[in-house]
């Protein structure tokens, strides 16, 4: 059987948080499907479920060292995405990127250049040229 990913669901912590995906995703053109303190993100193919964490549930936090999510990485369709994503969606927001800033890896592929950062919960988000 051969099978897809439909959707991956993200519990954040405050509004703040929230509309920082929000920003992210539209931005990103993702369709954006709004619910009170949850939605749904979708690009075609598959889409995130986004959602404030109730209160009883925000007491442990996150950090993608502990088991689970480590980081959710979106494809851009080439090097110049990253570069332009980095000075028109991190640089505004005063979002330091990780690693200093993007970067070619070529021990992940030939063609791989990147950006890693951090939202305000701490999970870690690439944006991803890969040439396939």
């Amino acid at each position: 059987m051969k099978a897809t990913i439909g959707h991956i669901g993200i519990n954040l912590s405050s509004k703040k948080s929230f509309q920082f995906w929000k920003d992210l995703l539209n931005y990103l053109e993702f369709k954006i499907t709004e619910d009170g303190m949850h939605f749904d993100a979708n690009d075609g193919k598959s889409y995130l479920c986004v959602n404030v964490t109730s209160k009883k549930y925000n007491k442990e936090g996150f950090h993608r060292k502990r088991t689970g999510l480590n980081h959710l990485a979106f494809n851009v369709s080439s090097p110049k995405f990253v570069d332009q994503f980095v000075s028109e969606f991190l640089k505004p927001r005063k979002i330091q990127p990780l690693y200093g800033g993007p970067n070619e890896y070529p021990d992940y592929a030939k063609e791989y250049y990147s950006v890693y950062f951090e939202d305000y919960d701490r999970i870690k988000i690439e944006i991803v040229y890969e040439l396939t």
